[in-house]
């Protein structure tokens, strides 16, 4: 009897201890896992901080805002040939040797200057377009000659500078120094604007108007389509234009043209009728600058003018 009495005393101490154990272990891993609430909590902590931004806030900055249009008036160079006149050259003005060009190139560079097109230029003035830093200035090279190509475009891509070309589309051939087609393009691709002297730099003013009509309108359809290129400004030949010059070369659609008239454009002058500074060979850094601020207040180029 009184065994089995310890027998089942044995027994039961034996089940307390294991509900006692079992307890323990079932308030041990309650207390280590996290309810569900406390996981849903933890997980939007956690989506909250890595979650992408979204939204036109984040994913783009505000939008440009046009600027004012500029007034700045800016002096338009002209040059024609880079290279020293041979002998019997009938224009040995119009030669700039490789060596003086480099020279007023960088002189212009150190004082400050920055080469633009003529179209960023109207895109300053009339759009508030932003130039470069700098003070902004347009290099125009007329007729085509080979030089600009050979000689001037590496000078001016040293400087990250473009240029204007004034081209004529007969008459000055590559077997008599004119640009071949793939110099024209190569001019393009480094970023200068194509432009026109017209068909053959023929006296616009003593055309007829079918003649006017080729020099101005045809030419400018060919270069466009050879080129593929909009050639928005035009360049008088010899700087010679009159009212009806005038009115062809706006209703062939051109945004405005060049003259031989020295001074600087400004934003209120007529787009037909805009100033250059003619640069001839001999021309030192010194005296370059020195033009160029001389001519700053100039008169405006007049209606019409017939060289002399």
């Amino acid at each position: 009897m009184r065994a089995r009495r310890r027998r089942r005393l044995a027994v039961g101490t034996l089940a307390l201890v294991i509900a006692a154990t079992v307890t323990v272990i079932l308030s041990a891993g309650s207390s280590s896992s996290p309810s569900p609430a406390s996981s849903a909590r933890k997980h939007h902590r956690a989506t909250a901080r890595t979650a992408p931004t979204t939204g036109t806030a984040a994913s783009s900055g505000p939008l440009a805002r046009p600027g004012r249009s500029g007034s700045q008036p800016v002096p338009i160079l002209m040059y024609h040939v880079i290279a020293s006149p041979p002998s019997g050259a009938p224009f040995p003005g119009l030669y700039v040797t490789p060596s003086e060009f480099a020279a007023q190139m960088g002189a212009l560079k150190q004082a400050g200057w920055h080469a633009v097109t003529l179209d960023q230029v109207d895109a300053y003035w009339h759009r508030g377009a932003r130039l470069p830093a700098g003070k902004p200035l347009v290099l125009t090279f007329d007729n085509g000659y080979q030089s600009q190509f050979t000689q001037a475009l590496p000078v001016l891509r040293g400087l990250g500078w473009a240029a204007d070309e004034n081209i004529q589309i007969s008459g000055l051939p590559p077997s008599q120094g004119g640009l071949t087609r793939a110099q024209v393009r190569g001019l393009i691709a480094a970023g200068w604007e194509l432009d026109t002297q017209g068909y053959s730099h023929a006296d616009l003013i003593a055309l007829d108007p079918q003649q006017l009509h080729s020099e101005v309108v045809v030419a400018r359809g060919v270069l466009q389509r050879r080129y593929g290129v909009p050639v928005n400004w035009f360049c008088y030949p010899s700087g010679h234009y009159d009212a009806t010059v005038i009115s062809a070369v706006k209703e062939a659609g051109y945004k405005g043209s060049t003259t031989v008239v020295p001074g600087w454009a400004h934003r209120s002058d007529d787009s037909y009728t805009l100033a250059r500074l003619r640069v001839l060979g001999g021309t030192s850094p010194t005296q370059l600058l020195a033009q160029i601020a001389s001519v700053r207040a100039d008169a405006t180029p007049p209606a019409a003018y017939g060289g002399g």
